[in-house]
């Protein structure tokens, strides 16, 4: 790996979409392959970073949600260190991050994004698969790293036993009217760590019909409809994987959602893709074009089912990765 001399003058900033995850294929592996991942990046939300030169070490942000990110992107970054031998100092700063622990793969997105500023500062050529590893992202679900580098929407085939990322089976261009209502709820967080592996664990094993019915959507309803623009077709598939999904995961989620009240909104809607991305709360619900999205965020602030801690927005699916920029700036 050629590393070339670090200009004191360059900034990098680094911007890294979010995404939801749509689901699994087969979380118990009944084939002998775990999970195996369905999703979509979105464009609105973000994690970005900036790196620059710096007499010692700093991790710094200006914005206080980024606080509690200062201690994940440290360790991120002695872990670079140690797998580098590179040892230069370095500023960086965290100038936005993804909401944690609601289902936007707030981690991933920091790992790799850091991971990214890092090797091109150093002129290292690590593929996103080999900074995954370095940084133990990527353990269950491989399309945050695979969204992280082409976006779209994606398919997994699940982690091997190399422990290197899931195959990327699928990338589908997501069509470009199609819009995604998504559904936060603050005052919950959905599982992760530790709290997530007990929970899988102590979920009975989905049955195999159950995955193959999955499996059966997703390759003859969501991937065909979204590749030919057949929202009806997509939508279809998706509710039926959200809902064999949300079923299974109840007893370790409290219920289909996570959020209750996310889970009453997405449900109000009509005619839309609907579900959670992960362990939640966030929710989503996917329809055929801005105005359907439009329409449908006025008739539910017209009824007041937004309950306090609920936000909605409108995004776009996102049919590209990472954006990586360079500029001059002065020292710190």
């Amino acid at each position: 790996m050629p590393v070339t001399a670090a200009d004191p003058h360059r900034l990098l900033t680094l911007r890294a979409p979010g995404r939801l995850h749509l689901g699994f294929l087969d979380p118990a592996g009944t084939l002998g392959r775990r999970f195996g991942s369905l999703g979509l990046v979105i464009d609105g939300l973000a994690t970005e970073v900036a790196l620059s030169s710096a007499a010692v070490d700093e991790v710094v942000t200006g914005e206080p949600a980024a606080q509690a990110e200062i201690e994940r992107a440290t360790r991120f970054l002695h872990l670079l260190r140690e797998h580098t031998g590179l040892r230069a100092p370095l500023r960086l700063q965290l100038t936005r991050v993804l909401p944690p622990h609601a289902g936007f793969g707030s981690g991933t997105q920091l790992a790799l994004a850091i991971g990214r500023v890092f090797a091109h500062w150093h002129g290292l050529a690590l593929g996103s698969a080999t900074l995954a590893q370095w940084l133990a992202r990527g353990l269950r679900s491989g399309i945050g790293i695979a969204g992280f580098d082409q976006g779209g929407l994606l398919l997994d085939g699940g982690p091997g036993p190399d422990g290197l990322p899931a195959p990327l089976l699928s990338r589908i261009a997501f069509p470009a009217a199609w819009r995604v209502i998504v559904v936060q709820d603050d005052r919950h967080r959905g599982l992760s760590g530790p709290q997530e592996k007990q929970a899988i664990a102590t979920l009975p094993p989905l049955p195999q019909a159950l995955s193959a019915d999955i499996c059966h959507q997703v390759l003859m309803r969501v991937l065909p409809g979204a590749a030919s623009g057949e929202f009806a077709l997509f939508a279809a598939g998706i509710n039926r994987v959200q809902q064999l999904l949300g079923e299974h995961f109840a007893p370790a989620q409290g219920g289909a959602y996570t959020s209750a009240a996310v889970g009453r909104i997405v449900q109000a809607i009509d005619g839309a893709a609907i579900g959670q991305s992960s362990w939640g709360p966030t929710g989503f619900a996917i329809l055929p074009s801005q105005a359907a999205a439009e329409a449908a965020v006025q008739a539910l602030r017209a009824t007041r089912a937004l309950e306090p801690g609920l936000t909605l927005s409108i995004v776009a699916g996102l049919n590209r990765g990472a954006l990586l920029s360079e500029h001059a700036c002065e020292p710190h």
